[in-house]
């Protein structure tokens, strides 16, 4: 089974209708065949955009219960490895949410991400490849 990064704007347009990406990320997913994985940034990122609505929070949290994704756990001792990647790219910048995306990617030699953003064009893995976005 082919394993997927997934960033934030794709799980926050799933679950915000009015969102301009919900079409395309509720297409994708219906037809996306693998395992998607995601950080607890992630997840963090995508509860904190979703406070526009309690229910919406809870059902994305079902979701998530329910393995809609898969939650990669980072250990504290590789906090070190996160920082040095957003220090790499300060100036886009790279935020948490997707240093632990790109550091799942290394530690798993994850090839395949679906994001709205072209951040994951710039950012390359310690191989010096960049993801392939399926969102495009």
């Amino acid at each position: 089974m082919t394993k997927t990064l997934i960033d934030s704007g794709v799980i926050i347009a799933l679950f915000d209708r009015s969102d301009k990406f919900h079409q395309k990320s509720l297409e994708f997913l219906k037809t996306f065949k693998g395992k998607l994985i995601t950080s607890w940034a992630v997840l963090t990122e995508v509860s904190h955009m979703l406070d526009f609505n309690l229910q919406v929070q809870i059902d994305f949290l079902k979701w998530v219960e329910l393995g809609g994704v898969n939650v990669y756990e980072i250990p504290q001792n590789e906090i070190t490895n996160i920082r040095v990647m957003m220090e790499k790219y300060l100036d886009i910048p790279m935020d948490l949410a997707d240093a632990t995306l790109m550091y799942i990617a290394n530690k798993e030699g994850i090839k395949n991400i679906v994001s709205i953003d072209s951040d994951f064009d710039v950012y390359r893995t310690l191989k010096k490849q960049s993801l392939h976005n399926l969102l495009r």
